[in-house]
């Protein structure tokens, strides 16, 4: 079942300031007298005849957007104070009288990492513009918008998601269920009013950052509205007995517990069929939610003044021994509701019943695929009428349709969307359940799987600019972002170029690109500074992660010193250097050869495949080991890793080739789920995509395991649901159907399949110019259907 908004409610996807050309806007912000947490906005409005308008909308920290006691929006997207976001949203206002609303709330230092603030309280902004019908005055700052706080609100722990934020208490008894819309007895007043809303002036995206100077200034999301759904498929796991006020954390699931009539009464609810629980009653209950899923819990509740209903997530339970994981994820009985060791009970809500009719739900989404359920009643029976979940990620829809002669491909293709799903929403995020933040890393392969599946760039756009604005005066972009925690990996900020070099050749817009470019350079300037007289590159200061590689350090290669250790054979704490990182620089350096070539820079170009060659040459001398035709990974050549061969063969060094095909017959460190991309893309090259397919072999054991989605690493793990783990289904077009671009935009593209041992694979990828079709059967002619704008070379 789709969730919509009712019909008289459109959100609108813009890209330019609607008050272009203007510093300030029509609006002012606007705050509550006497405020809270958690703050209402309303304003009552009079039509006597059918109008429409649209209205821009935006809050700090965050916003519910309510018309005649729906809600119809959430935001804004997040960004910083510099590149504050609005939404957009086309309204139809029927003859009469109707109620505008909003729900803003402001954590501070409890606000998901993610989130950011200029920490002046809960404050709101809209701006109307007319569309039909007369004219209404709706700006806050001139029309008469009213504020209250908010009773009923509080805030939960983190616990193990400490990148997520509080987690929320809705407290029915003080919450004031119709403050949309109705008299009540909260102290409705005047909102104060603050300063004009600010445009951002049309600065570059590398600029506006930089320009905030304490004033949010405004920019459209540019974002899609979220998809959103009712879960569907959910089943009651287990349900038994348990005492009041003690913690569940150390309880496993014991099917001697089991009470099966009431487990059935409790599937009944999740099907539709009202459920009551008698006074001074407490129950445990585990529902499977069947599948990987970001909801907001909907919970409908009658009667039972004072019951308490705490729903809590977990990706999976786990076994009591902590060295056991997780073990296979279908499996409940005998496991922990959390991992072995926690010191407070998992992550979740908290929702107390009033005694009426009652709707409750959270500020935020949660994440997982196991819900816990603890109800407690007190002195009155409780009716729960609705346990729902209401799903919400990006609206990505995959197109490609891949199929393959071993139908295992295509159930980890699910496996592999569903992940990307989860992980994508107002920002790419490398994790639902623990962080929610937007690493370089992470995106560019989520990205490219974006591109190769769905079609769709505007994820991809709002995190290049992101990351561009996050750039520091040393050239470096922030590893992740938004973030109020820096977390300095040096070598994601190449990364954040070849992303800039992916859209290119998938999507085109070269004038976006080439506002990008300064960026670039400067990113690229900053590693380049950093080479010696003989091409040697000193890894930079920061966190060198590359993978998580059984035995390095922290994800960190052989070879790297971190900050505040010495090198004997180098001055400096942390300047080393590596033959994982050093060819990471030439391969980034030719793409942006590349990419100078296409915005018109010949000289650009000419001087960044100089610099490749360099290092190229420099890391054949003192890297490549002849006697084992293999890079070492550090000066001595005491460690050898797939990482550094993958790395030299793409780059283009001299021994590339000679090495990726020595190291298939060796046992070195090996790539896990993050760097198995770069390795399928070494793979490609030297056409042993039957490799590439036994590699998938980690991907087919999740789906023995019960996964729904890609974990982090091997296990154990730590997330069950991680971005980077989505990257097959790019490789099922780009390395076994061997669709690549070759020209900015889908202009040109090669067709090469290699089947690596299929029978046969087909798929459909959407490009700038239409969907491109190509079917390849083994040992036989490679059927291609293009649109006439592409230039197909059939390899």
């Amino acid at each position: 079942m789709t969730v919509t908004m009712p019909g008289s409610v459109q959100q609108l996807q813009l890209e330019d300031d609607p008050f272009a050309g203007l510093t300030d806007w029509p609006a002012r912000w606007i705050r509550a007298v006497d405020g809270g947490d958690v703050v209402g906005f309303r304003l009552r409005v009079e039509c006597a005849e059918v109008t429409e308008v649209v209205v821009h909308v935006s809050a700090d920290e965050r916003y519910e957007l309510w018309f005649d006691g729906d809600v119809v929006g959430r935001g804004p997207s997040r960004g910083e104070v510099g590149h504050w976001s609005f939404e957009s949203y086309r309204l139809r206002l029927p003859v009469g009288a109707h109620w505008l609303g909003a729900r803003v709330w402001s954590l501070g230092d409890d606000a998901p990492l993610a989130q950011l603030s200029l920490g002046d309280g809960p404050t709101f902004l809209l701006a109307a513009e007319p569309v039909s019908g007369p004219v209404l005055d709706l700006d806050t700052g001139t029309a008469d918008w009213h504020a209250a706080a908010l009773p009923g609100h509080g805030r939960a722990a983190k616990g193990d998601g400490y990148g997520c934020g509080a987690r929320h208490v809705s407290d029915g008894r003080t919450y004031p269920w119709a403050w949309q819309t109705a008299e009540d007895n909260l102290n409705w007043s005047s909102a104060a009013t603050g300063h004009l809303g600010r445009a951002s002036d049309g600065l570059r995206a590398s600029d506006v950052g930089r320009r905030g100077d304490g004033v949010r200034l405004l920019v459209p999301a540019r974002l899609p509205a979220p998809a959103q759904r009712w879960a569907e498929g959910a089943l009651v796991r287990h349900v038994s007995r348990h005492t009041a006020g003690e913690p569940t954390r150390a309880r496993v699931v014991d099917p001697a517990d089991h009470l099966d009539r009431e487990a059935r009464e409790w599937q009944g609810l999740l099907d539709g069929t009202a459920l009551v629980l008698p006074p001074e009653t407490c129950r445990r209950v585990l529902i499977d939610l069947d599948q990987y899923v970001c909801a907001y819990p909907v919970l409908d509740l009658d009667g039972g003044r004072d019951a308490e209903v705490r729903i809590h997530w977990q990706e999976s339970l786990y076994e009591t021994a902590p060295e056991a994981g997780k073990g296979h994820r279908d499996v409940v009985a005998g496991k922990l509701f959390g991992r072995p060791g926690l010191e407070e009970d998992g992550i979740g809500d908290l929702f107390i019943a009033g005694g009426g009719h009652e709707q409750h739900s959270t500020l935020w989404w949660q994440s997982g695929r196991y819900v816990e359920v603890l109800v407690t009643t007190a002195a009155e029976p409780l009716t729960i009428t609705g346990l729902r979940f209401r799903e919400t990620h990006y609206p990505y829809e995959d197109r490609s349709r891949f199929t393959a002669s071993d139908p295992r491909l295509a159930q980890v293709g699910v496996l592999a969307f569903r992940t990307l799903q989860a992980c994508s929403h107002e920002t790419t995020m490398d994790c639902p359940y623990y962080e929610q933040l937007q690493y370089v890393g992470d995106t560019r392969l989520q990205c490219l799987v974006a591109y190769a599946t769905t079609g769709d760039d505007a994820l991809a756009r709002q995190a290049l600019r992101a990351f561009a604005r996050s750039q520091q005066d040393n050239g470096l972009v922030l590893s992740r972002t938004p973030s109020r925690q820096s977390s300095p990996i040096p070598p994601f900020t190449l990364w954040w170029v070849a992303m800039i070099h992916d859209f290119a050749l998938w999507r085109g817009d070269l004038p976006f690109v080439s506002e990008l470019m300064p960026g670039a350079r400067a990113a690229l300037d900053a590693h380049l500074s950093a080479v010696d007289s003989r091409g040697i590159f000193h890894a930079l200061h920061g966190w060198n992660f590359t993978d998580w590689v059984p035995g390095w350090d922290a994800g960190t290669p052989p070879g790297i010193v971190q900050d505040g250790e010495e090198h004997p054979d180098w001055p400096g704490p942390g300047r080393v250097v590596s033959a994982v990182l050093q060819p990471q620089l030439a391969l980034v350096a030719r793409q942006a050869a590349e990419l100078e070539s296409w915005v018109g820079e010949p000289e650009a170009a000419a001087r960044y495949s100089q610099v490749a060659d360099r290092l190229l040459d420099a890391a054949d001398e003192v890297f490549y080991d002849a006697d084992r035709k293999l890079y070492a990974d550090d000066l001595a050549h005491t460690a050898f890793s797939e990482h550094a061969q993958s790395f030299a063969l793409l780059a283009g060094a001299k021994y590339g080739e000679t090495a990726v095909r020595t190291m298939l017959q060796e046992p070195l460190a090996r790539t896990t789920v993050y760097f198995d991309h770069y390795l399928f893309e070494a793979l490609q090259q030297v056409g042993r995509t039957d490799v590439l397919l036994d590699r998938l072999g980690l991907w087919y054991g999740l789906l023995d395991q019960g996964l729904r989605t890609v974990i982090e690493h091997p296990e154990p793990t730590r997330s069950d649901c991680h971005a980077w783990g989505a990257h097959p289904l790019y490789h099922y077009v780009a390395t076994l159907l061997g669709v690549r671009p070759t020209a900015p935009g889908m202009q040109a593209v090669t067709v090469a399949p290699q089947l690596g041992g299929l029978e046969w694979a087909q798929a459909s990828v959407p490009t700038p110019h239409g969907p491109l079709t190509v079917r390849a059967d083994a040992g036989q002619p490679v059927e291609v259907t293009a649109p006439a704008q592409i230039a197909v070379t059939i390899g």
